[in-house]
């Protein structure tokens, strides 16, 4: 029922739905290398909508973006397995790099798909040395600072909001780094500073954080949380007392606005990193993501609901923008539309309502700049034009199939 009612609430989704899901279709076709196809299926299993998007790219980039995400979610997957013990992993992490080329190396941890993966991870460590060197050293390099910036948190507590954007930069920032190096590495775009890639994975992983609030707390054995103590601690006295959303839901969102307001602060990296690009596929490659994580963070604003389950954007409107976004006016587009939104959910007795109105204000300024703005492209709210409009095709439809039936059925013989 759940596709039934978006549907219904949202009629104009539904062909965007369904070409997304014709097109996810047909660039899931595995290629005949058996490394590749390994890859490639293991990609759409663990990550639908990043192996959408990655398959769409130039021929140049689609092989090592693909052998660059497994390797860093084999990476990830060892960081996540909290039955592995801290002495075991920790060398595991910081020697990584060494391990992915070493084809005598096996170890397997993990569930499901991920336990899959680091069993036949042989197939990704061939598939890397299928790459060309300059590829094969980019992901080689990113998965040595990554894999030690991970060790380097594996018994750190996030105590201050430095250090939720330092261990954020080693887990996100890293991969928006190395994927600028492989677009700069394939001649199909310019080289990038840094702190633009960085904040271009920040975000996305800032948005994850909030997002899946309850999944992470109620992981076993033993929940890894990365909300800053700083931020959460005015608050609760613990993060786990935001679950209680009928004792602490009103100090719960409060939080929530302070997260959300927090991550905003990366969106003027973004929309400058996504206004140099120059190829259209990695374009849509790198926007795609950052519409969804901003209109993410629209829904997550101001709503108790973060805290009773993970909060998504609808499939309708994620095919929406999937399939739309095409251009940098795309995306201002939707960045003022979501921005929108949740200024009209602030709260003027919410402690950060006047850092989060500068901040919104900043973005949907900024996107005003820089060109003429369409509004209403996309939105988290009710469309009501749309929704009485496919209501009212159902009822023409309907009484069209009842006049003929009544026609039929009393005409002479």
């Amino acid at each position: 029922m759940g596709m039934l009612s978006e549907i219904l609430s949202h009629p104009d989704e539904l062909m965007p739905l369904l070409r997304v899901r014709h097109m996810a279709a047909m660039v899931a076709k595995l290629p005949d290398d058996e490394d590749f196809a390994f890859c490639y299926g293991m990609l759409n299993r663990v990550s639908r909508s990043f192996s959408f998007v990655i398959q769409q790219l130039h021929p140049l980039l689609r092989d090592p973006v693909c052998i660059f995400y497994l390797v860093l979610r084999a990476l990830d997957t060892v960081e996540d397995d909290m039955a592995i013990p801290i002495d075991e992993k920790v060398p595991i992490l910081i020697a990584f790099h060494q391990h992915i080329c070493d084809p005598n190396w096996k170890f397997v941890c993990g569930t499901k798909d991920y336990k899959d993966l680091m069993q036949r991870l042989h197939h990704v460590r061939n598939a890397l040395d299928k790459l060309e060197p300059r590829y094969k050293a980019v992901i080689l390099d990113i998965t040595k600072r990554m894999g030690a910036g991970m060790a380097s948190f594996i018994t750190t507590e996030v105590e201050t909001v430095p250090q939720y954007d330092e261990y954020c930069h080693y887990v996100a920032g890293l991969v928006g780094i190395g994927l600028s190096d492989l677009f700069h590495a394939s001649n199909l775009e310019d080289a990038f500073e840094e702190s633009l890639s960085n904040s271009m994975g920040l975000f996305l992983q800032k948005t994850n954080i909030i997002r899946d609030y309850l999944e992470d707390i109620m992981e076993e054995p033993a929940p890894r949380m990365f909300w800053p103590k700083a931020i959460w601690g005015k608050y609760a006295k613990h993060l786990e007392d935001f679950k209680d959303v009928d004792a602490n839901g009103a100090a719960a969102v409060k939080c929530v606005n302070d997260m959300v307001t927090n991550a905003l602060g990366h969106v003027s990296d973004c929309l400058t990193y996504m206004n140099r690009l120059r190829d259209p596929q990695v374009f849509r490659f790198c926007a795609i993501p950052q519409i969804m994580a901003m209109g993410t963070l629209a829904l997550c604003y101001n709503n108790i609901e973060v805290f009773k389950g993970v909060v998504k954007m609808r499939r309708g409107l994620a095919a929406k923008v999937m399939e739309q976004t095409r251009s940098m006016a795309d995306v201002r587009s939707s960045f003022t539309d979501f921005g929108f939104e949740i200024m009209k959910k602030v709260d003027c007795s919410d402690p950060n309502s006047q850092a989060t109105r500068e901040c919104i204000g900043k973005i949907i300024a900024s996107c005003r700049t820089e060109g003429r703005l369409v509004r209403g492209r996309l939105a988290v709210c009710d469309n009501a034009k749309w929704r009485y409009l496919f209501y009212l095709i159902v009822i023409i439809t309907l009484i069209f199939y009842i006049v003929s039936y009544l026609s039929n059925a009393f005409s002479p013989q």
